[in-house]
């Protein structure tokens, strides 16, 4: 495999978890309610318990996505 081809791939990956991680955001500032209420069915926690886990959710999908997708991009294109 060439560092053309990884560097395609992790650019694909790096823009698709953006996107994952910029919905997730989006909905979870604009429409918390929705979101708190669709959940709520399946799993009986309070609201202030349901935040600190979706704002630790978030925090680590944003760290793990930097860690695996976008700083391997930025090395693979200074490097290509």
């Amino acid at each position: 495999m060439d560092i053309q081809t990884l560097t395609t791939f992790f650019m694909w990956c790096t823009i698709f978890n953006a996107g994952i991680l910029l919905l997730w955001t989006v909905f979870f500032l604009f429409a918390p309610d929705l979101v708190y209420r669709t959940q709520k069915a399946w799993f009986p926690i309070p609201r202030e318990t349901f935040n600190v886990v979706i704002y630790a959710l978030i925090g680590f999908f944003k760290i793990v996505f930097i860690v695996f997708s976008l700083v391997p991009y930025l090395a693979l294109l200074m490097i290509g």
